[in-house]
């Protein structure tokens, strides 16, 4: 079995305790207008170009046999829609301006990539499976874990919950920790900001913080502006998690404006014109008390 990986990344600390290694998963049931991983929304493998590390050779330009990159004075035009043996051309490129945004693994190589920090997973570090949305490609996601439980190592895991229940339950057992997302609580205002209904996100929470891994499980919700940071979203999420499992852990994520430089590898526009700044402690505050009104007791913020 292989999976679609974007991206592995070594020594992560905001993905779970202690040092992690977090493998992001491609594709996403979302479309989520301010993703913060927005490459890693399709399933589909495609190229990227970096104008900043192009040294212009056009080396690209003339093996491109269908016009997937062409040369318009000193400027490089990428068309990813072009039939292109588009490894070839990353493969080609002297100065790694192409680069595929992700490539096939099969269990055995993530857990070679894995195994290189298991050293710090002594000091409660272990294995993030991130995204995208990891229950996209559940299979593979579970064999990992599986592997990852016969080894000893913690598991963790940030999704949606925009799955089926079913493949819910079959992870459940290997995973030590769970992220859940549940951002904006209003039907509609979900459907136009998030691209799908939240129905299934809300029944799939109730499910986790009803089983036995209640206590594992960290409710999260960013903070956009305008978008999920405002009292009336905050103090109905809180009721109702907090209504399912009192003690429920309730993390709330400040903003984060590094995601606007991505948008352009991929050719879309990013939700804001202009890129709010993160919010200041005494804002993080102010959300962390329309939480706590909502009946939330158990907060996380990171200031």
């Amino acid at each position: 079995m292989k999976g679609t990986i974007f991206d592995i990344r070594r020594f992560s600390t905001h993905d779970g305790d202690g040092i992690r290694t977090t493998v992001f998963f491609k594709g996403c049931p979302l479309s989520c207008v301010w993703c913060q991983n927005p490459e890693g929304i399709s399933l589909r493998r495609r190229p990227l170009y970096f104008e900043n590390r192009c040294i212009h050779c056009k080396m690209c330009a003339a093996k491109s046999v269908n016009g997937g990159m062409k040369c318009r004075g000193d400027t490089m035009l990428m068309n990813i829609d072009a039939s292109e043996d588009w490894e070839y051309l990353a493969e080609l490129c002297p100065s790694g301006a192409i680069a595929m945004d992700s490539r096939e693994y099969s269990v055995k190589e993530v857990m070679e990539e894995i195994r290189k920090d298991m050293v710090f997973y002594r000091h409660g570090g272990g294995v993030t499976l991130s995204g995208g949305e990891p229950l996209l490609q559940w299979e593979f996601a579970l064999e990992i874990l599986e592997q990852c439980k016969k080894e000893g190592i913690h598991t963790a895991i940030e999704t949606s919950l925009y799955a089926e229940q079913e493949v819910l339950g079959k992870l459940l057992p290997y995973l030590d920790l769970i992220f859940a997302d549940f951002k904006i609580m209003d039907g509609e205002r979900h459907i136009k900001y998030v691209g799908v209904p939240n129905p299934k996100i809300k029944e799939n929470i109730r499910y986790l913080l009803e089983s036995e891994k209640k206590d594992q499980v960290i409710i999260r919700t960013p903070m956009i502006p305008g978008l999920t940071a405002y009292r009336d979203n905050l103090t109905k999420i809180a009721g109702y998690i907090s209504r399912i499992y009192p003690d429920v852990s309730y993390e709330i994520l400040n903003y984060n404006p590094l995601a606007e430089a991505k948008y352009h590898l991929i050719g879309k526009e990013f939700c804001f014109a202009e890129n709010p700044e993160m919010y200041s402690k005494s804002q993080m505050r102010e959300f962390e008390s329309w939480a706590r009104q909502g009946g939330v007791s158990n907060t996380i913020m990171e200031i």
